[in-house]
């Protein structure tokens, strides 16, 4: 090791600190960067980690409370005119937001997260991902948020005794012969599950509104399509057997918990076909 790298590793060491990356989706993703928001730190994170790694992440602290700023930075080794996509995951693996940010003529980017709000409410591990442009080109770095919603505690907004809690919302149901025990959201599906004890054969009525699902077409008994039921716009009636246990209602569209995001996430994709397509000089129509 000759005298100019030692000295550049010295520097970076003592400048960065607890600087690390991680390769793509690794297993175990490593704490952010502390303190990298000095010029020298970044020059020394340019030359010694960009050599190997194609992006890189760090943010200016590791905790945060819900009503923090996090300031996000990274350098690209390589820019190629495209903007860098940053994808925010929730300790219940759930997407917080998804922006792009443009990359600087040097390689280096920079944004600010907002914690404020409902989508950051609960406590633990946020994994923020950066891409640029290709899986080979991602990378991620890992904060911790606290003095919010412990992860699995009953959320603050409590439902009444003819309702059920189904993502954000309070449902409205009635049911005989058995019990509702619980309500996820399928967003694979396009369905809500419903789960009950059913100590007799007997009756649920539901009404989910509309800015949960839409367009209501089919049931499931316990994973078979079932016809003793009644569909009347989104209110749902369904006869089931003694020792059911879960009902599924299908329609046409779901939206999870993080629906209001969801205008986002096809306005982000819209935006990176139409770069790809113009920077590759592509077309849809075939040329004669």
């Amino acid at each position: 090791m000759n005298n100019r790298t030692s000295f550049a590793l010295l520097a970076l060491l003592t400048a960065v600190g607890t600087l690390t990356v991680s390769s793509a989706y690794a297993a175990d993703l490593p704490q952010a960067c502390v303190g990298c928001t000095t010029e020298d730190a970044k020059e020394a994170a340019r030359q010694m980690l960009l050599k190997d790694i194609p992006v890189s992440v760090w943010t200016d602290k590791t905790d945060y409370g819900h009503n923090d700023k996090i300031m996000v930075e990274g350098q690209v080794a390589n820019t190629s005119g495209f903007p860098i996509t940053i994808t925010v995951v929730s300790p219940l693996n759930s997407i917080v937001t998804i922006d792009q940010v443009n990359v600087a003529d040097d390689g280096s980017f920079k944004t600010t997260l907002n914690t404020a709000g409902g989508m950051w409410k609960y406590d633990g591990t946020y994994t923020i991902r950066v891409n640029y442009g290709s899986t080979e080109k991602s990378n991620s770095v890992q904060v911790e948020l606290s003095g919010g919603v412990v992860t699995g505690e009953t959320p603050s907004k409590m439902c009444s005794t003819n309702e059920i809690t189904i993502g954000d919302n309070c449902v409205p149901f009635s049911i005989s012969g058995g019990t509702v025990t619980g309500a996820t959201i399928n967003t694979n599906d396009n369905s809500i599950v419903i789960s009950i004890n059913a100590k007799e054969d007997g009756q649920l009525t539901i009404t989910p509104s509309k800015t949960i699902i839409d367009g209501i077409f089919m049931v499931l008994v316990d994973g078979e399509e079932w016809d003793d039921k009644e569909i009347v716009a989104n209110k749902v009636t369904v006869m089931f057997p003694a020792g059911a246990e879960k009902i599924e209602i299908i329609g046409t569209y779901v939206i999870p918990e993080f629906g209001a995001i969801a205008a986002m996430i096809l306005a982000v994709a819209i935006i990176s076909i139409i770069a790809v397509s113009a920077k590759s000089r592509l077309s849809i129509m075939p040329r004669y």
